[in-house]
């Protein structure tokens, strides 16, 4: 029994319900407080019997963990074979993060692979590494999204939403983030004091959206809205 088979069988026989936490090398991340129900007395419980580890009851990240939520609900199945890109770059660390906690929550097998950097290589990855891959899921955050529809406004072209494939050779290709701003993701590695970097450069669509901010509250989920209303609308 591994490491991690322990901690889960231990939190699971104290009664944390351990779909909503995510276990990543030695620290438990809580995804939902009140559904996780990891009081802070089953917290001392745990850690007398695992000292090494840490629980991190991060507000931010369970927010980034709802938000992503209302994705992943619809956009996974039980048992899927999930493939994503390796934790080195900060956004897909917190991916992986929040995708640990759905390997008991739906059943899901999350395939990490660190030489996945397109879509245009997952056919190539599908013959390397496995067969029967059901999704890739992708790191494109709220802002990345916004940030798009910005530069296909500059340049003069037709509105195509980066989320608006779905599957691709047949793989489904899932967006957990597409409702996460950036900023949410970088206070939460800034809190964790994680090694990473966001591997995205600043831009002319980067420095709008942050003149646009300081003017229009919620600009980037009222600008999603909608560039999502006219996508469907061009497609009907």
């Amino acid at each position: 029994m591994t490491m991690k088979q322990e901690v889960i069988r231990f939190l699971q026989k104290n009664g944390v319900e351990t779909r909503f936490v995510s276990i990543v090398d030695e620290k438990v991340y809580i995804n939902n407080l009140k559904l996780s129900r990891f009081s802070r007395k089953k917290e001392e419980i745990f850690l007398e019997e695992f000292p090494n580890f840490e629980v991190k009851r991060s507000k931010i990240f369970q927010k980034i963990c709802t938000r992503a939520s209302r994705v992943l609900k619809n956009a996974l199945s039980p048992h899927d074979k999930v493939l994503l890109k390796g934790p080195g770059n900060c956004v897909n660390l917190t991916l992986y993060a929040v995708l640990e906690s759905y390997t008991r929550k739906y059943g899901v097998e999350l395939i990490v692979h660190n030489g996945m950097d397109g879509l245009n290589e997952l056919e190539v990855q599908k013959k390397k590494l496995e067969p029967n891959i059901d999704a890739v899921a992708l790191p494109l955050t709220l802002d990345g999204e916004v940030e798009h529809i910005l530069e296909t406004m500059l340049n003069g072209e037709k509105l195509e939403l980066l989320n608006s494939q779905s599957n691709k050779n047949g793989v489904k290709m899932i967006y957990p983030f597409i409702n996460v701003p950036r900023s949410w993701i970088e206070s939460w590695i800034a809190i964790e004091g994680l090694n990473c970097d966001f591997g995205d450069k600043a831009g002319l669509p980067r420095d709008m959206l942050e003149f646009l901010e300081g003017f229009i509250p919620d600009v980037r989920e009222k600008m999603m809205s909608s560039a999502a209303y006219l996508s469907q609308k061009d497609g009907s």
